[in-house]
């Protein structure tokens, strides 16, 4: 017998097979360089030509050799012959059973893939080889036709014509179309699937193209199935635009939640923040009250950036209660003089040496008998005055005596009220002129020293240049009301100067305003310089003494 091996196999299959028109090899057709030496061989298919490696044949073809068998030849008293088969060595009780042969094999193997496909919905898929070069851009058109007809397509083709070739479940196929109807989409509440899908079928016009089975619909003509898909492949873009806006908006509306969470995180911290700063601040000025200088000298500690913007109406809420303070110890009555004092003090800046802050502010002066012994005329005066011009009081009066572009001195009354500024006949008690409404007032000058020498610069370009008759300081007073009202009237604070040396208006035309002291000199009063200007002479007393700075 000998041993069988794949060369002898495939001299075999020569011998036998020379003369087959679909069978060849290097023995059979020697000039077929393709094919190799007692290796290969070719089968022609019905798809093309399949080459074949004779290497292995036998080896994955061959029959499995039964137990018993290899325990005989293992039971051998010929030591070599035991030595090849020491699979017989196995207890007889554990394989008792026969070996499968490949025909077997193959058998069950058939027989588990029909079974899986019984369970499930076969889908045929037919390759065709266009050319045997693996080219895409070659089409051989007989060797296409060939695989067509051997691979019955035109009988499978009519054969699904002249039945309803497309089936498909109730639910797969409503779930794929149901949004092609309004009657279906998004959901069929109103039946079973069966029902939403003759829904559908009938509101397309399709009814006569259709059968319904148990559990499929079935349908005849592609021209159906096309019509379906077009009408669906149509209204997807919408379908996938719908999504992807509520996507969006889903998106954007965690965002905003997320945001919105954020701010009120962020709100509530900085309350904490403000609170923290606020119980900080308590701690520092809780003991003020009890201070000298009812916590003034405390240090504000530095605000968090949540408090930066509010730490500034703290102050103005500190400032008001140290003012509170300050001014309760005082009689409510004289609160009107003393914020004239604090409006003075602040425009003076500590420039002028003395302003009347020993003395009591009496602002209407001429009016007291002990100050004008014709006092009942003046008020008199007054009344009338002030039923032609309609204001409230008299804030200040005095005698002053005044200068005019020719520098020449008159005795005058000096009148303020709370809308405009008067000169006064010193006799009568008449206005000279019209008053000077304090909103025209752009600016003081006076002396740093204790002269009473004030110029009231107008915008209407004459300026008033006076200085008060009187014993005692009441510059500081005058700047004092006019500093007041201007604030009041005007919203913003009256620019005073000091100095010993201005400029003023008289005329309309600028001139130059000194203030000289000389030994020479016994009576206050203007005099002509030499280059037009006006020195306001002073006696030796009126010295001007360097002031010191104002504390508290």
């Amino acid at each position: 017998v000998g041993k069988v091996t794949d060369e002898l196999l495939l001299e075999a299959l020569d011998k036998k097979l020379v003369t087959h028109q679909h069978y060849s090899s290097r023995q059979t057709k020697p000039m077929d360089k393709m094919l190799q030496h007692k290796t290969q061989f070719r089968i022609r298919h019905y798809a093309g030509d399949v080459i074949y490696n004779i290497n292995g044949f036998l080896d994955k073809n061959r029959d499995t050799l039964f137990q018993d068998f290899k325990r005989l030849l293992y039971n051998s008293t010929n030591p070599v012959i035991k030595g090849m088969w020491p699979e017989g060595a196995m207890d007889i009780t554990k394989t008792t059973k026969r070996p499968q042969t490949a025909g077997t094999l193959f058998k069950n193997s058939m027989i588990a893939l029909v079974k899986t496909l019984a369970s499930k919905e076969p889908f045929y898929v037919r390759c065709i080889k266009p050319n045997e070069d693996k080219s895409p851009q070659t089409m051989n058109e007989e060797r296409v036709i060939h695989q067509v007809r051997y691979l019955g397509l035109l009988e499978n083709v009519r054969v699904r014509r002249a039945g309803f070739a497309y089936r498909q479940r109730y639910d797969r196929f409503l779930k794929r179309y149901k949004m092609i109807s309004e009657f279906t989409w998004p959901n069929f509440k109103s039946g079973s699937d069966r029902d939403g899908t003759a829904v559908l079928i009938q509101d397309k016009g399709f009814s006569g193209d259709v059968k319904y089975g148990h559990t499929k619909i079935f349908i005849r003509s592609p021209t159906t199935l096309f019509k379906l898909e077009k009408m669906r492949d149509d209204i997807i873009p919408n379908i996938v635009v719908l999504l992807q806006k509520q996507w969006r908006g889903a998106l954007c509306r965690r965002r905003y939640r997320k945001l919105k969470a954020g701010l009120t995180i962020l709100k509530y911290y900085r309350k904490y923040k403000m609170r923290s700063y606020i119980s900080q601040l308590d701690r520092i000025f809780r003991n003020a009250k009890n201070m000298r200088d009812y916590g003034k000298s405390l240090r504000w500690p530095p605000p968090p950036l949540a408090m930066r913007r509010h730490v500034g109406k703290l102050r103005a809420i500190y400032d008001r209660w140290r003012a509170a303070m300050v001014l309760s110890v005082r009689p409510r009555a004289e609160w009107p003089m003393f914020r004239m004092q604090i409006n003075a003090a602040s425009a003076l800046k500590g420039r002028r040496s003395n302003f009347g802050l020993d003395r009591k502010w009496q602002g209407n002066y001429l009016s007291l008998a002990a100050e004008n012994p014709d006092c009942q005329h003046y008020n008199a005066s007054m009344r009338q005055l002030k039923n032609s011009d309609r204001f409230d009081q008299v804030l200040f009066s005095s005698y002053i005596v005044k200068t005019n572009r020719f520098n020449k001195p008159a005795e005058r009354v000096l009148v303020v009220t709370d809308l405009a500024i008067y000169k006064l006949d010193v006799h009568k008690f008449k206005p000279m002129r019209r008053g000077m409404p304090i909103q025209d007032v752009v600016g003081l000058s006076l002396s740093p020293g204790r002269d009473q020498l004030v110029v009231i610069h107008s915008n209407k370009g004459n300026d008033l240049v006076v200085t008060l008759k009187t014993s005692e300081e009441r510059v500081g007073e005058l700047v004092g009301v006019l500093c007041t009202r201007y604030l009041f009237l005007r919203k913003a604070e009256l620019t005073v100067k000091v100095a010993s040396q201005f400029q003023c208006m008289l005329g309309h035309k600028s001139r130059s305003l000194r203030v000289e002291v000389s030994p020479d000199t016994q009576l206050a009063g203007f005099r002509k310089d030499n280059n037009n200007g006006i020195v306001y002479m002073l006696p030796s007393s009126y010295a001007i003494v360097r002031p010191q700075p104002i504390k508290g």
